[in-house]
């Protein structure tokens, strides 16, 4: 099943005969401001939209199919991944798509020469006065401003289209869409803290606070994790056999970077041959891993991703740094994917100019050149902290890049976000009110993206419970941060995911009333699986400190997963890709450690129960990796 946001998108079920008298009808509509914004004015008849229709993508109702086919375990074309090509060449819009789209323009008063397509075939864009998008998309565009920061965005409530037009239409923009400029999940940070602006402005590092003594020991676990800790938790004995096949890919958002100095301090204490060792930059957009910002806001998320991502693995294994966005701008997620992906991308039409970084940068310091597109192979396993609330990105938004996610995945790689730390309520804590808007003092659960994606892997956080053993069973992260789960509020649930959720779903009902959480059973839930996110001990700032978060359990979960790639290319064989089909069919019930302990509360709620089987707060639970080694290593 698809994604519920696809189809959202075919708003009409045929089309009339006589394009000619085809009614309007309305395609995407926003119900409320998201947080922070508020209106300012009118924008000027007279001034110039970079108006961009994304057509409807060939075979997208058969995106699951595709990605099952060489993702699920009983498959004979298991590992069988495609090529960049075949990607491109299946989902290109149809001729048919292009040619509606141009004749309506056309028809509408657009002079054809005035129409571009991008080279993908992806996107129609004209330059259009805001009068002539006003007309075309029988709309109002209007100038809001943001609370914090002054940021000026351009938008409208809703647009309509022709009912012929419609289906051959993904999303339209700049239209209803809002910043998607992104918000880190972690690390946890409980201690005071300067704002940073946009772009990449994060929700702050939790950071409890400087030690002064490093505890080494694996009996004080439960007060400081280490990469021993980690190796004792999981049972992580492995040297990488055949590291130059395999790659591992950590993502950062300027003007968040990581300090050499900080990571040579790290390793000097626990792990000597990494002492000097940098991350293999792949700078997209102009980025820069800046140094005349630091502390624990700049440098917490890089730092900690990167000190366990590379102990993990070892100093055999390079690790890719994929460093986003340039200083004055930023980046979004689909600067990444453009960078990944070259038929994602189009110089000429791919991005939004008002939810995306777009380059060259007008802005002083920015950069100049083109955005970079397809740039890189991406690696085998990506792992990225940083995430939205679903709420604050529309369906169509959320849709286009979910199906990306899958494209990546039928390419065979692994794509692995946090899930949150904020249990079942949203970053900064928000909850979703009635109306559909977000506040503190909301009751409705609110969901996370891409979390909430069904072709993602969402890693949720456990905790070594204070005053146990190492080798005691963990319970979900219950100290400083919740682990992020709950149920998507726009995506359908995978067939993957079907007989583990509804086991939960059956004999661990929610004692909630559906009005506040999305009790249907038929969406897609979160996290898939978790690993600890609790007390990590990092080097930042030339001193040592402890963080918390979702951020933490990612990159260790994405170093596990590179481990596993590396033993199956050390014979032969080809990368994991897409883990969701593999680790919830039943071979592979018996290849986690199971959490039974712990919610994660918010929004005025204990939230959900960690419970035998998958569950909402820390999924299947957390890797035993020579469980899921042996059982990777059988498999085709």
């Amino acid at each position: 099943m698809l994604a519920l946001a696809f189809g959202t998108l075919l708003l009409i079920s045929s089309v009339l005969a006589d394009p000619s008298i085809s009614p309007s009808v309305q395609h995407e509509k926003r119900f409320h401001l998201p947080p922070g914004w508020a209106h300012v004015r009118r924008h000027e008849l007279n001034s110039v939209l970079p108006l961009r229709f994304g057509l409807a993508q060939s075979n997208i109702h058969k995106l699951e199919s595709f990605l099952n086919d060489v993702s699920h375990p009983e498959s004979p074309n298991y590992g069988n991944h495609w090529s960049p090509a075949k990607v491109a060449e299946t989902f290109a819009p149809s001729g048919e798509s292009i040619r509606v789209v141009k004749d309506w323009l056309v028809g509408s008063g657009i002079d054809p020469g005035r129409l571009r397509l991008s080279p993908t075939k992806n996107w129609i864009k004209v330059n259009a006065t805001v009068e002539e998008a006003e007309r075309l998309l029988q709309t109002e565009y209007n100038v809001y401003s943001h609370d914090d920061t002054g940021t000026e965005h351009i938008a409208c409530d809703a647009y309509h289209l022709p009912a012929h037009v419609s289906p051959h239409v993904e999303l339209v923009t700049p239209s209803i869409h809002f910043d998607a400029r992104l918000h880190k999940r972690g690390p946890a940070f409980s201690g005071p803290r300067e704002r940073i602006g946009e772009p990449g402005v994060g929700l702050g590092p939790k950071f409890t606070g400087k030690i002064s003594t490093l505890l080494t020991e694996l009996e004080n676990c439960d007060k400081q994790i280490t990469p021993a800790c980690l190796r004792a938790l999981y049972g992580v004995l492995y040297t990488p056999l055949a590291a130059n096949k395999n790659s591992y890919g950590i993502v950062e958002y300027t003007p968040q970077a990581f300090l050499q100095s900080d990571l040579d301090m790290f390793n000097k204490n626990f792990s000597k041959s990494l002492v000097g060792k940098s991350p293999k930059l792949v700078a997209i957009d102009g980025a820069v891993v800046q140094t005349n910002q630091t502390g624990f806001d700049f440098n917490g998320e890089s730092n900690l991703d990167l000190q366990y991502g590379m102990n993990l693995v070892t100093s055999k294994q390079e690790v890719t740094l994929y460093q986003v966005g340039d200083l004055p701008q930023g980046a979004s997620f689909n600067n990444l994917l453009d960078a990944l992906d070259g038929s994602f991308c189009s110089f000429e039409g791919g991005d939004d100019p008002l939810n995306d970084g777009i380059y060259p940068d007008p802005l002083d310091g920015g950069f100049k050149g083109n955005p970079d597109c397809g740039i890189v192979k991406p690696a085998n396993v990506i792992s990225t902290s940083y995430g939205y609330n679903e709420p604050d990105l529309s369906p169509a938004y959320t849709a286009r890049q979910c199906a990306e996610y899958a494209k990546l995945g039928l390419m065979g790689v692994t794509v692995l976000y946090s899930s949150g730390d904020n249990g079942v309520a949203g970053n900064g804590g928000l909850c979703q009110n009635p109306d559909g808007s977000q506040s503190r003092n909301g009751k409705i659960f609110n969901p996370g993206f891409p979390g909430g994606c069904p072709f993602i892997t969402s890693v949720g956080a456990t905790q070594v419970n204070p005053g146990a053993k190492v080798t005691d069973p963990e319970g979900a992260c219950e100290q400083v941060i919740f682990s992020g789960g709950g149920w998507s509020n726009y995506f359908a649930i995978p067939e993957y995911q079907k007989t583990a959720v509804g086991r939960y779903l059956k004999d661990f009902p929610p004692p909630y009333p559906p009005s506040i959480w999305n009790s249907t059973g038929v969406s897609r839930a979160f996290p898939d699986l978790s690993a600890n996110g609790a007390n990590y001990v990092i080097a930042v700032a030339g001193e040592f400190g402890l963080v918390f978060g979702t951020s933490a359990s990612s990159p260790v979960v994405g170093a596990i997963l590179t481990l596993i790639n590396d033993a199956r290319l050390a014979i032969g064989k080809k990368p994991i890709g897409f883990i969701n089909p593999t680790i919830y069919s039943p071979s592979f019930a018996d290849g986690f450690h199971d959490i039974v302990m712990g919610g994660n509360r918010g929004c005025g709620t204990p939230g959900f129960n960690s419970t035998p089987g998958w569950d909402p707060v820390t999924g299947l639970g957390t890797p035993n990796f020579p469980k899921l080694l042996a059982k990777w290593l059988l498999l085709p």
